[in-house]
C-alpha cells in the first residue's frame, strides 16, 4: 500500500490532519503560529513534528532535509492562511492586510518539497475578495509552479457534517490535466442556502449532489445527543460517563476509544440570557423574546433580521456555522432541550471531531480551536479524493512506463 504523506501549514488545531490521517495520510510536520493550537495539535497527534514559529521565519529546505525526504516525494501540501482577510462575515477586507497574502508562503514550501498535490482551504468569500482577483492570483501562482489547479465550494453537511458551514477549496497536481477527480461528490442531502458569490470564471463552483438518493443528513440531534446532561455553569468530572448507548453510526464512530466526554463543561449564562431563554421555544429565536429583556441595539431590529441570534437548536436540523465562540448573540448556539449553550465538546461533536481528541488550553481558547478549525469529515472526504486521483495518476504512469 502507497504511503500517502503530509504536511499541513496554518494548522491550526489539526481539524484538516485530523481528517486526511483517518482516510490514510500521514503527517510528517505541521506549522501553526498560535501556541495553544500547536499544543493540541501536538497532543492529538504525537508522530507529527509541529513547529509554531512564524512561518515567514522557517526555513522550507531545513524542514525538508530534517524529514529526510526528497523533492516530489511528498503526497500533499496542505493547509489555508487566515480566514480574517477573506471572510464575508469580517467588517473590513483589506487588501494590504498583510494575512491576505500569507498563501505565498505557502508557494514557498510548493518549490521547496514539490509534493504530488496541494490543497488550499478558505471561506467562500475568498471568491468574491478584490472581485475575484485573489482566487486567480493562488491559481495563477500554482500553474506558474507546475500545478494543474481548480477550486469548488464544497458544503459541509453533503459529508457528514451537522451544521451549515461552506468552505473554499483549491486542489492542484502535477500529474494530471483533470484535477475536478481530486473534488469529492456529495454523499449526503441537506437543506441549504447560498448567501455568497457561487459563480467564478462564468462557472457555478459550489459542489452540488448528482445523485436523485442520497442518505439524510446528520442532524444536531444525531450528533451530540448521548453527552451527559449538565446545568448551566455545571463544570463536574474531567470525563463524564455518556448519557446510554450509542444510538447511530455517527456517536459510535465519534466514541471510538473513548472513556468519556471530555471538554465537555456548561459555560455559566448571565441570569438575563437565563430568562430570555426561558421563552425560546425549539427553533426559536430572539423574536420569540420580549422586547423589554432584548438587548438594547436590537430592541427596534426587523423581525426578519439576525434570525440565528438567541437561537434554541432545532433538534432534527442542521446547527448554525460553529464560530470561535458559542454567544448566543451571535447564533443557535442554545442547546435545544437544555438550559444553556453547548459546550466545547458538543460544539467540537458538531465539527466532528472524535471524543478521544482533547482540546487544551483556557475555555475561550478551545471554543476558539473548535471553531477555526477544517471539519474533520469534510477533510476526510477530499482526503479519499485526492488519494484515488493520486493512485490513479501513479497507475496511470506505471501502464505508460510499461506499453
Amino acid at each position: 500500500m502507497e504511503n500517502f504523506t503530509l504536511i499541513d501549514l496554518f494548522a491550526g488545531a489539526g481539524g484538516l490532519s485530523e481528517g486526511l490521517q483517518s482516510v490514510g495520510f500521514h503527517s510528517l510536520y505541521a506549522n501553526e503560529i498560535k501556541d495553544i493550537y500547536a499544543q493540541t495539535y501536538a497532543l492529538n497527534h504525537p508522530e507529527t513534528v509541529v513547529d509554531s514559529r512564524d512561518i515567514r521565519l522557517v526555513d522550507a529546505t531545513e524542514v525538508r532535509l530534517k524529514l529526510g525526504i526528497e523533492k516530489g516525494e511528498l503526497s500533499l501540501l496542505a493547509g489555508g492562511p487566515p480566514c480574517q482577510g477573506f471572510s464575508i462575515n469580517a467588517p473590513k477586507r483589506d487588501s494590504t492586510d498583510a494575512r491576505n497574502h500569507l498563501f505565498r508562503e505557502f508557494i514557498r514550501f510548493v518549490d521547496e518539497f514539490e509534493p504530488k498535490a496541494v490543497l488550499i482551504e478558505n471561506v467562500p468569500g475568498l471568491v468574491s475578495y478584490e472581485g475575484g482577483a485573489t482566487l486567480h492570483a493562488i491559481l495563477l501562482e500554482l500553474e506558474n509552479h507546475g500545478y494543474n489547479a481548480d477550486v469548488r465550494i464544497l458544503y459541509a453537511p453533503h459529508f457528514g457534517v451537522p451544521q451549515t458551514r461552506w468552505r473554499t477549496i483549491i486542489i492542484g497536481m502535477r500529474e494530471t490535466d483533470d484535477v475536478s477527480k481530486a473534488f469529492p461528490f456529495p454523499i449526503h442531502e441537506a437543506p441549504l442556502r447560498v448567501n455568497f458569490t457561487s459563480r467564478f470564471n462564468g462557472r457555478n463552483i459550489v459542489s452540488l449532489p448528482t445523485e436523485i438518493k442520497l442518505s439524510k443528513f446528520i442532524s444536531v440531534k444525531d450528533a451530540i445527543d448521548d453527552l451527559p446532561i449538565l446545568k448551566s455553569g455545571e463544570l463536574g468530572e474531567e470525563i463524564k460517563p455518556y448519557r446510554f448507548e450509542s444510538q447511530n453510526d455517527f456517536q459510535r464512530l465519534m466514541r471510538i476509544g473513548s472513556k468519556g466526554a471530555i471538554n465537555h463543561e456548561a459555560a455559566k449564562l448571565s441570569n438575563i440570557n437565563l430568562d430570555r431563554l426561558s421563552h425560546i421555544p425549539v427553533g426559536g429565536n430572539w423574536t420569540n423574546i420580549p422586547d423589554d429583556l432584548l438587548p438594547k441595539g436590537m430592541q427596534k431590529a426587523r423581525r426578519s433580521d439576525h434570525t440565528k441570534r438567541y437561537g434554541r437548536v432545532d433538534p432534527n436540523g442542521l446547527a448554525s456555522t460553529i464560530l470561535t465562540k458559542c454567544d448566543p448573540h451571535w447564533g443557535a448556539y442554545f442547546h435545544y432541550e437544555q438550559q444553556r449553550t453547548f459546550t466545547v465538546r458538543e460544539a467540537a461533536r458538531i465539527q466532528t471531531f472524535r471524543d478521544t481528541f482533547k482540546f487544551v488550553g483556557a475555555r475561550v481558547e478551545q471554543y476558539e480551536q473548535v471553531g477555526n478549525a477544517v471539519p474533520p469529515f469534510l477533510a476526510a472526504a477530499i482526503g479519499r479524493s485526492i488519494i484515488s486521483a493520486l493512485s490513479f495518476t501513479s497507475k496511470t504512469e506505471e501502464f505508460a512506463n510499461v506499453i
